[in-house]
């Protein structure tokens, strides 16, 4: 009587990738260093956020690899709201920008993780591993941003400081503010400074930066 060799178990499929960054020499290194990894294949490259849509409506990977910062047309952002309603893939950022702002708009329209280009390839090969099975990764940088903003309260502003805020927003003066809130320029000038200091700011940019990134315009 012989042995019959026991068949050994198929080898999972590799995970598919798509890579969508506007700089060729970026994705020339994320395509030489995940080419290192036996387990991920790279099916594709986008240079634009449009393009990054239709290869992943086309080749459908398992994972994009999303820069946020893509020139002209339509950036990272829009293109993980696009990608994640078509249900193609799961979208894991990958960039050099880790603003509240850029972190939460990237994690409301989809993305299932936000790593920083800065780190290791070993947390790269790992993120996107976790990212094909729809699990979430976050650098430890905007791990801590996104707790840090959980726990800290939001400012309240009072209806009159975010419409003062909506017009500050569309870069009216005090003077323009004034005359489509009907109020004095002085009553203006008094709101901008409480305004301030709830946000923590002085200035005027600062202010309306820091009320987008915590969603306090109306």
């Amino acid at each position: 009587m012989t042995d019959e060799a026991t068949p050994s178990a198929p080898s999972p499929a590799p995970v598919r990738i798509l890579l969508c960054d506007d700089h060729v020499v970026v994705r020339a290194g994320l395509l030489a260093l995940l080419g290192s990894e036996p387990d991920i294949e790279v099916v594709g490259e986008a240079g634009s956020g449009e393009e990054a849509v239709a290869l992943a409506a086309r080749l459908t990977p398992d994972v994009v690899l999303m820069d946020l910062q893509l020139g002209e047309g339509i950036d990272g952002v829009e293109a993980t709201r696009r990608i994640a309603l078509g249900g193609t893939a799961h979208v894991l950022v990958l960039t050099t920008y880790d603003t509240d702002a850029d972190i939460t708009r990237a994690i409301e329209a989809g993305a299932t993780g936000y790593l920083l280009k800065a780190e290791r390839p070993e947390e790269l090969f790992a993120a996107i591993r976790s990212a094909a099975h729809g699990r979430t990764t976050l650098s430890a940088p905007v791990a801590t941003r996104v707790m840090a903003r959980m726990r800290s309260p939001r400012p309240t502003l009072t209806d009159r400081e975010r419409d003062i805020l909506a017009q500050l927003s569309q870069g009216l003066g005090n003077r323009d503010i004034a005359r489509a809130l009907f109020i004095s320029e002085a009553t203006v000038k008094t709101h901008l400074g409480r305004i301030y200091d709830k946000l923590g700011v002085d200035t005027r940019a600062g202010a309306v930066s820091v009320a987008k990134e915590q969603r306090l315009l109306p």
